[in-house]
């Protein structure tokens, strides 16, 4: 049985779909005023992945994630280059699926722009005035008091009075409490506008997300996730405005994934480490990037470093020349096999993508002795799951080599030697530090690959006190 992590009850609980076969799913998504970054590509790839898991379980799956287009920044940003609104918009949305699509990820079902549902946000707040948890301050926002929902603080974990100390929130002298927050803000001069029972405004950030969940998934559904950022206090918000408003409980679990730190530093441009999709693509190949952010859990830290990024790149090449060997054709997965089995039982743990990548190194390491076809099906298939080994072996190979492609090759006792047309003495000597290498690591189905390569070419190795030598037959 799956079973998911819930920020809400703090504990991993098993999942029980509102309706049965089906997942409702709503992520907080990108405010699209600039390129996104590696925090936002870790919550893209991560709810990918979920996404995917659910589908290979047989559940049928409505993914929301969506995309905010009004917001405080994107009025400075757009201001600041001379361009409207709509245009800087759909630039940065379109650059968005750009870098999507290149590591990999499937779109979402759908993809709500908080510009669109306007109407469903004053009706909303009309709502929660009406039920005592909204007021109209004298400057002409609307507000919405906390102190009115006695459930505040439940998904951060804390008493409203611990969010008061321990928080920064703004000082408004319109508000009634300090941890107050806006629903609707009045218009400021050269600002776009919508009309309003209040007048002239725009909707503040926390509100979109209750509507949109709401219109696409309805007022009660099965998870809501984003970034661990997002938890106070826009989630905490988004419960207190849905709930308030709705009287129902609004998601049954509450997914975060972990922050994205630079070389064990917190990922922010006041510090200069922080690194957009499209600078790190540069670098280094989509899946690659992919790779390295689903072998970590997805709520733990993620480090990133060119060193982590060389060791991601060095152990995707190697489960790639695993299935060089192979023609592999793709089909249904037997999940009664023991790997698959164990692939299986990691992905239900709260969706254990480090043992799920344990599996298919332990059957690339199976491929490299067996040569098995099954194998190779199968270490393909379940890659295919997550989204990764889905290319042509030599494809991603000849790319991420960078012409290297006949070169030694050792990093993190991961050993790469393809076949070489030209065994001249220089590539021969190179093999054979290889394979002493492989040898003094235990990998002795990497050092009889190479022994059986030579000798098909035929090069004879000869294993002496003195060490190794060789000659041609």
């Amino acid at each position: 049985m799956l079973s998911i992590y819930n920020t809400l009850t703090r504990r991993k609980d098993v999942f029980v779909p509102i309706q049965p076969g089906k997942v409702r799913m709503y992520v907080c998504g990108m405010t699209v005023y600039d390129f996104c970054h590696l925090g936002h590509a870790r919550v893209m790839v991560v709810f990918d992945m979920v996404s995917r898991w659910f589908r290979a379980s047989g559940f049928d799956v409505t993914y929301v994630r969506n995309i905010t287009d009004i917001d405080d920044k994107i009025i400075k940003r757009a201001n600041e280059n001379g361009e409207t609104i709509d245009k800087l918009t759909q630039r940065f949305i379109d650059a968005m699926d750009e870098d999507s699509a290149k590591l990999g990820i499937i779109r979402p079902d759908i993809e709500p722009r908080a510009t669109q549902y306007i109407q469903g946000m004053l009706d909303m707040i009309a709502t929660l005035i009406e039920k005592g948890h909204a007021y109209h301050a004298d400057n002409g926002d609307v507000f919405y008091s906390v102190r009115s929902f006695a459930e505040y603080g439940k998904l951060s974990g804390k008493s409203l009075e611990d969010l008061r100390a321990g928080e920064r929130v703004e000082v408004d002298s319109f508000k009634k409490d300090p941890m107050d927050f806006v629903l609707w803000k009045s218009a400021k001069p050269g600002e776009p506008s919508w009309d309003s029972p209040w007048g002239p405004g725009r909707p503040g950030w926390h509100i979109e997300c209750s509507v949109m969940s709401a219109s696409h998934l309805g007022r009660h559904f099965d998870i809501h996730g984003g970034g661990m950022d997002l938890q106070f206090p826009h989630h905490e918000n988004e419960i207190a405005q849905s709930e308030g408003a709705h009287g129902c409980v609004m998601a049954n679990t509450w997914m975060h994934n972990g922050f994205v730190r630079v070389d064990d530093e917190k990922m922010s441009k006041s510090l200069g480490n922080f690194f957009t999709i499209r600078e790190v693509l540069k670098k280094y190949d989509p899946e690659v990037v992919r790779f390295f952010i689903l072998r970590a859990h997805y709520r733990s830290p993620l480090n990133y470093s060119d060193a982590h990024l060389d060791d991601a790149k060095a152990s995707l090449t190697r489960l790639y020349t695993a299935l060089r060997w192979k023609e592999v054709s793709t089909n249904n997965i037997d999940w009664n096999h023991p790997q698959a089995a164990r692939f299986k039982d990691a992905m239900d743990d709260d969706f254990n993508t480090p043992e799920a990548m344990a599996v298919l190194f332990d059957l690339a390491n199976e491929l490299n002795k067996t040569g098995s076809g099954e194998t190779a099906a199968l270490l393909k298939n379940l890659g295919g799951v997550v989204g990764l080994l889905q290319r042509e072996p030599n494809e991603f190979l000849q790319g991420t080599t960078q012409n290297l492609y006949a070169s030694l090759f050792v990093n993190n006792n991961t050993f790469f030697s393809p076949t070489v047309t030209n065994y001249d003495n220089q590539k021969i000597d190179e093999l054979i530090k290889v394979r002493i290498e492989a040898k003094k690591a235990k990998n002795f189905a990497e050092a009889d690959r190479i022994r059986k390569e030579l000798a098909d070419a035929g090069i004879v190795l000869e294993d002496t006190p003195q060490g190794t030598t060789w000659r041609r037959a």
